[in-house]
């Protein structure tokens, strides 16, 4: 593999500390040996790969995973579990100026029926997430703003269809959300959850469905054959018809080779502290239990989960070592200081981190890699990827059958990836555009 981090944010080190691993046991499966064959190989085991898998297996397709690790040991396993809107980061003009529009509309339908996909999923196999929150909360950093957010509610009536719900700065103190913000509005769309629940239950009933999952099974070449593919792991090989690459910002440069500089990976970084007492959530008058996020450019994302630990994120590891690993959980925990002051002593045990997967055109990719017929991709949902990377699995599992698919399809997502400038080194660039970022949100 060919990878544009150093080792470590390939290991271990980065998720040590995750808290969902403390909360749900990742079964055990076996590593590929031998010679096999399927319908569709799937390399991947996060959302988009197993969403593909479930949803190929009902239909009566032959799927196999093969995960490098273990499900969910990528970012689906270790993200701040928000299921929310999102998935891609144009604005409506951009949208409208390059799919029109009608394409612009189809894209935010997408966004919608992503998170009812995941809601649907969780009700028909009845998964215990510890879902909690009524939509997700936005605030604002800076006074100035609040005008801003007003004028927001518009944007989610015309592009989503629903009526949110504006807080002023006056009435934060009564909702029990005192953060130092000036403002809020909550659009009833998403929920929180446990991730690594989510992903354990959407791989148990994929597997139910006639889904073969193998772990510790990293793809090293896929080759073409006359029918179809060969991909091959260190101690097996499994032929297909098809093959989806469902690796977004774990990918190698070289799986398939179409992918080298068309995908930014990028660090974001999760603390959770023990649960809080009573009196310490009235001390901070912090009390929802929405999930929340704000307006900062390198935002902060955070939620008082069921059982009263708070879990606070933030954007900005760049170098992804072990030194860098440090800096980025000290300023989190500085972040966090500040924000709950009357949470300083309050302990933050669980400390961890995992790449985000970012596009130059800030748009996702769905579809069928270029020059590759038969071998399909789905990856860059700019840190929203527990709605949008199931509901491209789902999308992934009708385009490999080349059939009608029956979810939204958008325009914004079949354009292929673009690369990004300087290549192989585009990390180079990112200091310069994250510190444009921190200063603005000064």
């Amino acid at each position: 593999m060919t990878r544009i981090y150093p080792d470590f944010a390939y290991g271990d080190g980065p998720r040590a500390g995750c808290w969902w691993d403390e909360t749900c046991a990742a079964p055990d499966r076996p590593e590929l040996t031998g010679d096999h064959r399927c319908d569709v190989a799937i390399i991947g085991g996060g959302f988009t790969g197993i969403s593909a898998a479930l949803h190929l297996a009902q239909t009566g397709v032959s799927a196999t995973v093969l995960e490098s690790r273990y499900v969910g040991w990528g970012a689906s396993g270790r993200n701040g579990g928000f299921c929310c809107l999102g998935g891609g980061m144009m604005e409506d003009a951009a949208l409208d100026k390059a799919f029109g529009r009608q394409g612009r509309a189809d894209w935010r339908s997408a966004e919608v029926a992503a998170v009812r996909l995941v809601e649907n999923l969780i009700e028909r196999f009845g998964m215990d997430v510890d879902r909690h929150s009524n939509g997700e909360t936005m605030f604002v950093h800076r006074a100035r703003h609040f005008e801003a957010l007003k004028n927001a509610r518009a944007y989610y009536a015309e592009n989503y269809g629903v009526e949110t719900e504006l807080t002023g700065p006056q009435d934060l103190q009564d909702a029990g959300m005192n953060a130092g913000y000036h403002g809020a509005l909550t659009v009833p769309i998403g929920f929180g959850l446990n991730p690594r629940k989510y992903i354990t239950g959407l791989a148990s009933a994929a597997e139910a469905a006639g889904a073969n999952i193998y772990h510790e099974s990293p793809v090293t070449p896929v080759r073409r054959t006359a029918s179809g593919f060969s991909v091959v792991t260190p101690n097996g090989t499994v032929t297909a018809d098809k093959v989806i690459v469902a690796t977004n910002g774990y990918s190698s440069e070289d799986l398939p080779p179409w992918l080298a500089g068309r995908y930014m990976p990028t660090q974001s970084s999760i603390i959770v502290t023990r649960p809080l007492t009573q009196e310490e959530l009235t001390a901070q008058n912090w009390t929802s239990r929405q999930a929340c996020y704000d307006t900062r450019s390198l935002l902060h994302y955070f939620r008082l989960m069921p059982d009263n630990r708070m879990l606070f994120g933030v954007r900005g590891g760049l170098m992804a070592t072990a030194g860098s690993e440090a800096r980025a959980m000290k300023r989190a925990r500085a972040d966090f200081d500040r924000m709950f002051p009357a949470w300083r002593h309050v302990e933050t045990p669980h400390a961890w981190s995992g790449m985000v997967c970012i596009a130059r055109s800030m748009m996702p990719f769905v579809g069928e890699v270029p020059d590759q017929p038969g071998m399909f991709a789905g990856l860059c949902y700019h840190g929203n990827g527990v709605a949008m990377a199931s509901f491209s699995g789902a999308l992934l599992a009708d385009l490999v059958q080349g059939k009608q698919t029956q979810h939204i399809y958008p325009e914004a997502v079949q354009r292929p990836l673009a690369k990004f400038e300087l290549g192989r080194y585009r990390r180079a660039v990112m200091p310069l555009a994250y510190a444009g970022f921190a200063l603005t949100d000064l």
